[in-house]
């Protein structure tokens, strides 16, 4: 009996285990790593997209970890709306860092490989992220709302205890969503060909590698996504409309003015995430090229943008960042 427990444990953590495939293909059982083919172009724009990968990459972690530093350091920030952005400039963080360090070695490697651990790592950990901002942002949509609808009541509604738990949901959800599209992707039986037409692993790719019946995984992940974006959209749906109704009826023009322009950053950053995420998933397959580019958008564009966004439309934010320039200089 013993001997039978050790022997499912085994199988169900050997990474080359994989679902039964059609008789006549082969299967990835003696294989260990991948291929990321990456962007198809010359060798010689190998160079340039890399400049321009590290040029990105490091303004998301001057962006993202400045915007996080003047949060936490400025007092004035002490509330939800900046809690809720602390953590989105987290999400940013992470999920890029998941992404463009792989990409930009790749560009100098000629195997381009990535170990089977490390493709179910970055698969695992960026759908995390990813999901996780999408509740961020429907999150911080209601927090407008109630800011702007209910002010005299947003510090009760809006408590400690809540904005906590609202942030807890966001990762939970992210990581219940993660479990489940990264085990039924790698339960998969994969042919022999192990080149993933990207430049980071990701569903649809590896998809095309699979000799197995796709259509479960298929619906599934359309459930999945209908369960996690229609939920997000409607309440940063509904809570617009609700803000628009209320702002329009403030009667000073200077009010309506400052009352937009703490919603306008937040549009901004969703139409930027959701717009490429649109892109990318409505792309057809045929058109491989077209989906990275769109991947571009939201994997490092978005993370880039997103603390770009808020700073230069913030005021308590740019305040924020010259009191921390201030107190460097006074140091130095």
């Amino acid at each position: 009996m013993l001997g039978k427990v050790h022997l499912l444990i085994l199988l169900c953590t050997s990474p080359q285990v994989s679902a039964m495939g059609d008789k006549g293909t082969s299967n990835y059982s003696d294989m260990t790593d991948f291929i990321l083919v990456g962007f198809r172009v010359r060798p010689e724009l190998h160079i340039l997209l890399f400049l321009l990968f590290l040029l990105v990459y490091t303004m998301i972690l001057l962006g993202n970890v400045g915007m996080m530093v003047i949060i936490i350091t400025d007092p004035r920030l002490n509330t939800p709306m900046y809690f809720f952005l602390g953590n989105l400039s987290f999400v940013d963080l992470f999920y890029s860092s998941v992404i463009a360090p792989k990409a930009m070695i790749n560009f100098w490697s000629e195997s381009k490989s990535i170990s089977f651990a490390g493709c179910v790592t970055q698969l695992f950990l960026f759908a995390l992220f990813i999901v996780t901002e999408g509740f961020l942002l429907a999150v911080m949509a209601y927090d407008r709302f109630i800011a702007i609808c209910n002010p005299l009541l947003y510090t009760v509604q809006m408590s400690t205890h809540l904005c906590v738990q609202l942030v807890a949901g966001s990762y939970f959800f992210g990581c219940i969503s993660s479990i489940l599209q990264t085990s039924m992707t790698f339960t998969l039986s994969f042919c022999a060909s192990r080149a993933i037409d990207h430049f980071y692993c990701d569903t649809r790719p590896l998809q095309r590698l699979s000799c197995s019946d796709l259509f479960i995984l298929r619906m599934v992940s359309f459930t999945l996504s209908g369960l996690i974006t229609l939920p997000t959209i409607i309440v940063i749906v509904i809570s617009y409309l609700y803000i628009v109704s209320t702002v329009l009826k403030i009667p000073s023009t200077k009010g309506r003015q400052k009352a937009f322009s703490t919603c306008s950053s937040h549009l901004g950053v969703v139409s930027v995430l959701y717009g490429a995420i649109f892109f990318m998933y409505l792309t057809p397959d045929t058109y491989p090229e077209l989906s990275k580019v769109a991947s571009l958008c939201y994997t490092l564009l978005t993370p880039m943008l997103n603390p770009l966004i808020y700073s230069l439309r913030n005021k308590d934010v740019k305040e924020g960042l010259y009191k921390l320039l201030e107190k460097k200089s006074t140091i130095l």
